[in-house]
């Protein structure tokens, strides 16, 4: 049979295969990118908003990469084991030139940079150097000493990399994450943003938009929360976001406001608007600093141990030497953790330096005086962002904290000391506000969902302008964004007066030792201005009128200048067209131009209609009010030809074909772009191929330990020779010596190799095992078919027998029931013109009924000998396959493998029952044909329909249609009916016939 398939199933089928494919990347993902920690929220369908688990379980990962060094020199084309994490961390002090923690704080920086320099001499053992054409971070590392240098922005790839795998496992197989929305700190630049944006793009993830920390906790808080809608006279709230993580303190100011907007139609709807106001920031004062101080002070008293003296250990020769520098951090942060719950704590190092055990203590007294200039700090961030918002700190109705840091107790108290403790709140969680405030502008900017309406508005935070080369050849700059302005806002519209191709540079501003620095960051350059110039003085523009205008903003997702449009331009007097469409609909209605209403001279023809004068005459005064501004025509009769041709002043405008580039720290080229990507694809190959080789390595392990039981299993020996079990028990120990000399370094394939030939030795055992338990139920099985098989045969033999019997018998009455039959029913028909639709129904159906009754014998059967035919034969073969296997199964042991399988039990059971069930679904189809059929014949009248019943001998069996307890549906859920079911409708049909079959006299009495 071919199938075919209308045009409109083939579009359903198209619209669902691309549906699943929009399904399988809708999920998106909101990554807080910390100093210290990484957190990442996932969104899809059916997951909202939750935190991406770590292999670990835990709800945020160390920000740190390592590569640990194999012990023989890598193969061409691998790469070694990379741990991410708190793995990472864990090896440090072991491989403290290959862990690579902190990133975030290197990005977009050069190596002269006082960051770098600091962070270089906080981890003396990495081999820090600058990229060959960035002369930003790189790394150099011992465990891929062929490789070039590591670029920060490709270890943090790596790391993203580690979460976007996280998360797919997280969503499923059948999803892949590749939109992201990252968290960025304020005073993150242009170079910074773009860093991170590269990082991205090096693991094939597309950032939706960046977000600053201190807006994607004021987002968070705004999911939640409605505020006074601004319009309707309510007053907005201002609320600081507080954030001091690991590496930095950030104080941003946040108003919240509703407001109520056009709606779709008539309505009107109210959204909830974020906006920042003002931040402040100290790039240095955060946890790793307080670390630090610890670390410091550790060296100080260490150097003063009578051990160190002893040695003239001194305090420079530590802190240049790795593993104690390590050792020292890893315990400097779990002794600051301590004291923000405890007023004192203590550790101790074995072999701290040069075998020299150290011991630690200190208090929380002792921590906050080490602090002091750190608390000053804090006060400075928070004053910093109520310059910028031009605030006071009255006028803030709450301090939000966020950040691990800030829940240090000192930290606490500055802040108290500054707003009060009333205006302090933790009423968000501090810990994953920012990932899920990224996380829900994930999903606003995904199609794929939809959320509450929050608008939002992120801060440049650094001033920002152009400069450029005037005319006169004299270098002009012009500030055109504050600190304050808003991204993603109206665009400023800037004039120039040059008029030959130039270039325009844009600046950041940014602070530093030395003084606010301007910073490119992209050079507009034009392409035609000098012949579009040109192009309007031929029209009759002046130069002084021509005027180049180029509409800037700055864009929402990540603060980058964008040009709206560059247009040059001006005033000019054109010609009217002639000729143009709405000349022509003027003229039809009278309103032509003057030339074509001058008055008839003499002569014309003036046969006009009266409608048509009037109508031009109008047309005349309209136009002459409306050409004040063009040369005036002569009263006197001049022709329409010598009238000059009216001109009007218009704007010409010109569209600029321009360039905009980005400038700065070098971009990667095509090709060292390219390269990057696929150094990365690689290590993640060579990590998926190790992945593969401990799988089979633990598989093969696991499988030595499996036999060792199965050898003492009184199943398994029972169902093996004691040969096969000595061959099995040697080739496991072979196997096994082997894992613990050679085999551990092996190569997978030959690990799968020797897993096979231990399963080729074990298999054909368990399937003697599993056969032996199978084979009783399935014989049994087997056997009640067949035996139902015979009965449902003998019992329609029996029919059959019967039926031919009896109509043998009314064979030799035939002729005399004819002419009976005739005589009744000539009578009716000569009076049914008289009486038609009159006679008593239930006297007629009595009558009719037992008349048919009286020549009615047994029951006619459903099938003929035909139908048996073929089940019949099937049940022969069935029942000789089995008596002959089960004899040849009886001779064989236990330890041979069998010759009657469960595969070929379950094969004849179902062959038998599919026979049955073809059998009974061909007299249901039967039926169902005949039914169809007598419900289409018309009745004359209504009463004979309904009532009148006649039996006859070749009538169908009839199955209740309507719902109840006598109607059995069949093939439901794509299924056919079941044996019981089958059973149940032959009975139901047999049953029916049989009442069908009795005489009913119970209206002859009236």
């Amino acid at each position: 049979m071919v199938l075919t398939f209308s045009p409109r199933s083939i579009l359903l089928c198209v619209v669902f295969l691309f549906s699943t494919n929009v399904l399988a990347v809708s999920a998106v993902l909101g990554i807080d990118l910390g100093t210290e920690y990484i957190k990442a929220t996932l969104v899809k369908p059916g997951i909202p908003l939750e935190i991406v688990l770590t292999k670990d379980s835990r709800r945020k990962e160390t920000s740190a990469v390592a590569f640990k060094p194999s012990q023989n020199a890598p193969k061409s084309g691998s790469y070694p084991e990379r741990a991410y994490g708190s793995d990472a961390i864990a090896l440090a002090a072991r491989f403290p030139g290959d862990v690579y923690p902190n990133l975030k704080t290197l990005l977009g920086l050069t190596t002269d940079d006082s960051i770098v320099k600091e962070y270089a001499a906080r981890h003396p053992d990495l081999q820090l150097e600058a990229h060959k054409t960035r002369g930003t971070v790189a790394f150099k590392s011992r465990a891929t000493p062929k490789e070039e240098a590591w670029m920060v922005e490709e270890l943090l790839a790596m790391e993203l990399q580690s979460i976007q795998r996280n998360a797919e496992a997280l969503a499923g197989s059948d999803s892949s994450v590749r939109s992201v929305v990252i968290t960025v700190p304020p005073f993150y630049t242009i170079e910074e943003k773009r860093a991170l944006e590269l990082a991205a793009e090096l693991v094939g993830l597309k950032v939706l938009s960046l977000i600053s920390d201190g807006l994607a906790v004021g987002l968070n808080y705004a999911t939640s929360r409605t505020f006074p809608v601004v319009n309707e006279g309510g007053k907005p709230e201002y609320h600081m976001v507080f954030d001091m993580g690991a590496g930095s303190a950030k104080a941003t100011v946040l108003k919240f406001q509703g407001r109520t907007v056009k709606d779709i139609g008539k309505f009107n709807k109210t959204v909830q608007e974020v906006q920042v106001v003002g931040s402040g920031w100290d790039r240095t004062l955060g946890g790793d600093a307080l670390n630090y101080l610890i670390v410091d002070d550790m060296i100080s008293k260490f150097v003063e141990t009578p051990a160190a003296k002893k040695v003239s250990v001194a305090a420079e020769s530590v802190r240049g030497h790795g593993r104690a520098m390590a050792k020292l951090f890893k315990d400097a942060e779990k002794l600051r953790h301590i004291l923000s719950a405890n007023v004192e704590t203590a550790t101790s190092f074995e072999g701290l330096y040069d075998d020299i055990d150290f011991r630690y203590k200190i208090t929380r007294a002792d921590f906050e005086k080490l602090a002091e200039a750190h608390a000053e700090r804090v006060a400075a961030t928070v004053q910093k962002a109520l310059d910028v918002a031009e605030l006071d700190i009255k006028q803030l109705d709450s301090i939000i904290l966020h950040g691990g840091s800030s829940r240090t107790p000192f930290v606490q108290k500055q802040l108290e000391k500054i707003a009060g403790s009333d205006k302090l709140r933790g009423n968000v969680n501090s810990d994953e506000a920012a990932v899920f405030g990224a996380a829900f502008r994930a999903a606003e900017l995904s199609p794929s969902f939809r959320v509450k309406e929050i608008r939002i508005s992120d801060s440049a935070f650094y001033p920002a302008g152009m400069k450029w080369t005037n005319p006169q050849d004299k270098p002009q700059q012009q500030r055109l964004w504050t600190e304050r302005s808003l991204l993603g806002a109206s665009p400023k519209e800037v004039t120039f007066t040059n008029h030959e191709d130039f270039s325009v540079r844009f600046y950041q501003q940014v602070p530093s030792a030395e003084g606010a620095v301007d910073r490119d960051t992209k050079v507009l350059t034009t392409k035609n201005l000098t012949a579009s110039v040109a192009s309007l003085f031929e029209k009759g523009c002046a130069h002084p009128d021509i005027h180049f205008k180029v509409k800037l903003r700055l864009s929402v997702e990540d603060g980058e200048v964008e040009v709206d449009k560059a247009a040059v331009e001006c005033e000019a007097e054109v010609q009217e067209k002639e000729g143009s469409v709405m000349d022509g609909v003027k003229n039809l209605f009278g309103f032509g131009k003057n030339k074509d209403q001058q008055p008839l001279k003499d002569g014309e023809d003036t046969s006009e209609s009266a409608s048509t004068t009037e109508s031009t005459e109008t047309a005349t005064t309209s136009v002459e009010s409306s050409t004040t501004s063009t040369t005036s025509t002569s009263a006197s009769g001049e022709s329409p030809e010598s009238s000059p041709v009216p001109k009007k002043k218009q704007l010409v405008v010109i569209p600029i074909d321009y360039t905009l580039e980005k400038t700065g720290i070098p971009a990667l080229s095509k090709a060292d772009l390219t390269k990057a990507k696929e150094r990365i694809k690689a290590f993640e190959a060579s990590d998926k191929s190790r992945r593969l080789r401990e799988e089979a390595l633990n598989q093969l392990e696991g499988y030595t330990y499996k036999v060792r039981d199965l050898l003492d299993t009184e199943a398994f020996v029972a169902a093996s020779t004691p040969e096969e079990r000595a061959t099995l028990e040697k080739k496991a120990s072979e196997i096994s010596e082997w894992l613990y000399d050679d085999g551990a370094d092996a190569p997978r394939d030959e690990l799968k190799a020797r897993l096979k030939a231990l399963k080729d030795l074990v298999s054909p055992i368990e399937k003697r095992i599993e056969e032996a338990q199978k084979r009783p139920e399935l014989v049994k099985s087997l056997r009640n078919t067949l035996d139902q098989t015979s009965t449902f045969i003998d019992t329609i033999k029996g029919k059959i027998a019967e039926a031919d019997a009896h109509m043998s018998s009314l064979s030799s009455s035939a002729s005399s029931t004819s002419e009976t039959s005739s005589t009744v029913t000539s009578v009716p028909s000569q009076e049914a013109g008289d009486f038609e639709g009159l006679e008593d129904e239930e006297t007629t159906a009595s009558t009719t009924t037992t008349a048919a009754a009286e020549d009615r014998g047994p029951v006619q059967p459903l099938y003929t000998l035909d139908d048996l035919k073929e089940i019949t034969e099937l049940s022969v073969s069935v029942v000789t396959w089995l008596e002959e296997k089960l004899a040849e199964q009886e001779k064989l042991p236990e330890t041979a493998d069998p010759v009657l399988l469960a595969k070929d039990l379950i094969e004849k059971t179902k062959k038998l029952e599919k026979a049955g069930m073809d059998l009974a679904m061909k007299s249901v189809r039967h039926f169902e044909k005949n039914k169809k059929k007598s419900t289409k014949k018309p009745s004359k009248t209504k009463t004979k329909k309904s009532s009148t019943k006649t039996g006859s001998d070749d009538s169908e069996p009839t199955v209740d249609s309507k719902d109840g307890d006598n109607y059995i549906k069949f093939g439901e859920d794509g299924k056919g009916p079941t044996a019981e079911e089958i059973e149940e409708l032959i009975k139901r049909m047999s049953k029916e016939q049989q009442n069908r079959d009795e005489p009913r006299t119970k209206h002859d009495e009236l």
